[in-house]
Parts: C-alpha cells; sequence; structure tokens
C-alpha cells in the first residue's frame, strides 16, 4: 500500500507544496516565486507576506493536481531548516493549523537532506558525493555511519548568493531567476577576466571573489574591453572550477566514484558539463536534475518526510518549531540504515 505525504517548504523566495508516495512517486509539486525588481534582493518580510497570500491557493493546486483528499493524506511534513526566519514561521504556522484541523501527524524535515533524498529518488543515485549549491547554502557532503556528512563547504557566502549579489550589479532581472539569467548571459561570453580563486583545503570562499567582481566590474565595462557576457562568462568558470575542485578532493577522500547534484545552482547546465568532464576522467556517472526538483519544491520535504514517518519519526506539535541554522550533519538519516548494511559498512 502506498502511503502519501504532504511537504510544505517555504525556506526562501519560494513557496512549494507537493503530495508524494511512498514509492517515489510524485503526484503534484506546485510552487510560487516571489520575485523583486533588477537589482533588489529579496528581504524576510515580505517573502512572507508572499507566502502568506500564496499558501492556500498552492495548497489547493497541490490535492487537486494530485487528485487526493486530506483524509488520503498520513503526514504533514514542512521545512524546519535552514532557511529565512519569517517565511518559515509563515509556512510552520499554516502546518500546525492543518494538523490540528486534520488531525495528522507533523514531521520537521532538513531542508538540505531534503535535496539529497530527492536527488537520490529522481536519479536513482545510491551512495554518491553529493554537492550541495543553492542560494543560502554550499556543502559537499557524502554519507557516513549514520549522518550526511559535511566534507567541505563556503566558509562565507553560498555560491548563489555569490551569483545573486553580482547579477543585482548588472541590473540583471530576476526573473525567473538571476542565476539562470547570468548563466544565459555567459553562454555568450568569449573573453575571460582573471577573478580571485579561493580554495582552502576543502572548503571554498566567494566573498573576496565577490567584491573583486563588484568593484572593477563598472570599470571593465567603462573601458569597452569586457562586455556584461564575459563578466558573466568569467564569475561562472571561476566559481564552478573551485566547486569542482573540492568535490574531486572528497571524492578521492571518501574513495566514491559518482557526484549527485542538488540545489538551485545544480540546474545549471555549465556547472553539470565542468562536473561531468571530471567525473567521467574518475570512471564514474554524474547524476543531476533539471529546475523541477533542482529548485526548491514541496516535494522533496514530502518525499524526506515520509521516509523518515515510515520508520516511526514524528514531531510533536509543541516542537514543531523553526530554526535558520539547522545542519546537514544534524540528522539521523535512520532511513538509510537498511542501505548501509547491504554496503557492508556495519
Amino acid at each position: 500500500m502506498v502511503v502519501l505525504a504532504l511537504g510544505f517548504e517555504g525556506s526562501a523566495n519560494k513557496i512549494g507544496i507537493g503530495v508524494v508516495g511512498s514509492d517515489g512517486s510524485i503526484l503534484s509539486n506546485p510552487r510560487r516565486t516571489y520575485i523583486t525588481p533588477p537589482g533588489q534582493g529579496f528581504l524576510p518580510r515580505e517573502t512572507a507576506l508572499h507566502h502568506q497570500e500564496h499558501i492556500l491557493s498552492v495548497l489547493e493546486a497541490a490535492l487537486t493536481e494530485a487528485n487526493v483528499t486530506p483524509a488520503d493524506i498520513a503526514c504533514l511534513c514542512y521545512t524546519k531548516g535552514p532557511g529565512m526566519g519569517a517565511p518559515l514561521q509563515s509556512v510552520a504556522i499554516v502546518v500546525r493549523i492543518l494538523a490540528q484541523i486534520w488531525k495528522k501527524p507533523i514531521v520537521a524535515v532538513n531542508h538540505c537532506v531534503a535535496h539529497i533524498e530527492m536527488g537520490r529518488v529522481v536519479t536513482g543515485a545510491k551512495d554518491p558525493v553529493v554537492l550541495y549549491v543553492s542560494g543560502g547554502n554550499t556543502q559537499v557532503i557524502a554519507y557516513s555511519n549514520g549522518k550526511y556528512r559535511i566534507f567541505g563547504e563556503t566558509i562565507d557566502i553560498a555560491v548563489g548568493n555569490c551569483l545573486d549579489r553580482f547579477a543585482r550589479v548588472l541590473k540583471i532581472s530576476n526573473d525567473p531567476s538571476p542565476g539562470y539569467n547570468i548563466e544565459q548571459l555567459a553562454k555568450k561570453g568569449r573573453k575571460l577576466v582573471e577573478l580571485p580563486y579561493v580554495v582552502k583545503g576543502m572548503d571554498v570562499s566567494f566573498s573576496g571573489l565577490l567584491s573583486y567582481a563588484e568593484t572593477t566590474a563598472a570599470e571593465l565595462l567603462e573601458k569597452g574591453n569586457y562586455t556584461p557576457e564575459d563578466l558573466c562568462f568569467s564569475l561562472q568558470e571561476t566559481v564552478f572550477a573551485m566547486l569542482v575542485e573540492i568535490t574531486e578532493r572528497a571524492m578521492a577522500h571518501c574513495n566514491k566514484q559518482d557526484v549527485l547534484i542538488v540545489g538551485g545552482v545544480g540546474c545549471n547546465e555549465r556547472l553539470q558539463e565542468m562536473m561531468r568532464i571530471m567525473v567521467g576522467e574518475r570512471d564514474g556517472c554524474l547524476y543531476a536534475t533539471d529546475d523541477r526538483y533542482c529548485v526548491d519544491n514541496g516535494a522533496m520535504i514530502a518525499y524526506t518526510g515520509l521516509l523518515a514517518f515510515q520508520k516511526g519519526i514524528t514531531t510533536p506539535i509543541s516542537e514543531s518549531k523553526c530554526t535558520q541554522r539547522f545542519r546537514t550533519d544534524d540528522v539521523w538519516a535512520v532511513w538509510r540504515e537498511s542501505e548501509e548494511e547491504d554496503m557492508g559498512q556495519k
């Protein structure tokens, strides 16, 4: 019998709700994105108001598309964190209300782990090194002894934040996303601007690179030596090379051949191309998805919450809170215990 879960995601500028089955089937996954004018980012208060305005219509769309009723749902799953405080809290409040009205158990989900599990079920990746790249997170992760361990990460800002902030400098549109629009411009770039390349062991740093790009962009454009397309091309080539380097180092450390890219920046075709070349040279496979599952969505929360729910894990309503800081390696991935035994790790 297939068990169904309803998942709520609202940690950043997207409000998404999905219905997912225990067999990995995704019955619905609608979402709405808060888009700000060019040159502006999204602030917590305005983002929360956007989620409050759209959450009920997205919920209705999710149930209608999946052709289910609340009675068919086994549990309600929500993003506990990490993310922006006000948007997270807005969604959690709705989940708590629905849980009491519908008399359903709640499962709190780690946003980062949800990206990983959605990537695994969609691509079929078994035990890869994971590169998690988004607006708020940049981590190289591998599963070991019950948890997703972080082997490398950014020591300052996330790669998605770096791209977004550079897009503001060039007044690049935020529709559908600044990262996507940078990618399209970068495809037309021809001249490489040398930018700071900062890799420290297994970690990366983007703040210095961003500062340099911000301060030199106007000067280079004014002189006419470079185009916005060249600058976007140069930024992508530099930051993605850094990410490929630390991912390869993690592969060697963990003795794993395959890589899974998750998170919103993981949609970038150039990042996938660069990673595919590196992984291919190590006789491995690259697993990646498109924007349906890379970008924040409710289905990933529903599926990951359902994995925990089937192991008897629920969250009492008195503890159904949010936290902006919820580390990937804080979660015991109990649903992977049987896999661990099969891999001979126990």
